[in-house]
């Protein structure tokens, strides 16, 4: 598979993700909840949750971001329920270095974050990527203050 066919497969794969964003809205009554913006491209990510003991029991977001910013907040919202704070840490922790530093791809249940290797060579992404988890890590800390 040339370059090019693989940058349109993943092309493919990161606009299915970005129009099929999990749990987007606004929950009713969270505990917590966070807003996180990049000012280098001015993507926004809300993120709301309700904890169960350590646990996401229920969580929704709010994403106004470009379809890289969209795909990563896709990826999160399909595996974030009943996940903790530790794990959510864990995938900002595997993402950034698969983005940075050319670690490995994130674990499951993360491990569709793959779809974002292109953003690798486009620094001025990582930021819109990183925004869902950092907001939802943000709304978990929220619930405990």
């Amino acid at each position: 598979m040339s370059d090019s066919d693989l940058m349109q497969l993943y092309s493919r794969r990161i606009l299915a993700l970005a129009s099929d964003i999990p749990h987007l809205g606004k929950l009713e009554n969270p505990a917590g909840s966070a807003h996180r913006r990049s000012p280098q491209c001015g993507s926004s990510v809300t993120a709301h949750v309700v904890m169960n003991g350590d646990q996401i029991a229920d969580f929704s977001q709010e994403v106004r971001a470009c379809a890289l910013g969209q795909a990563s907040a896709a990826v999160l919202g399909g595996a974030v329920i009943g996940r903790t704070r530790d794990e959510i840490a864990h995938a900002i922790e595997e993402l950034t270095a698969m983005l940075k530093t050319e670690g490995p791809v994130p674990s499951e249940p993360f491990a569709e974050l793959e779809t974002l290797l292109p953003a690798r060579d486009f620094p001025n992404r990582h930021a819109s990527i990183l925004l869902a988890w950092q907001a939802t890590l943000d709304a978990i800390d929220a619930t405990q203050g």
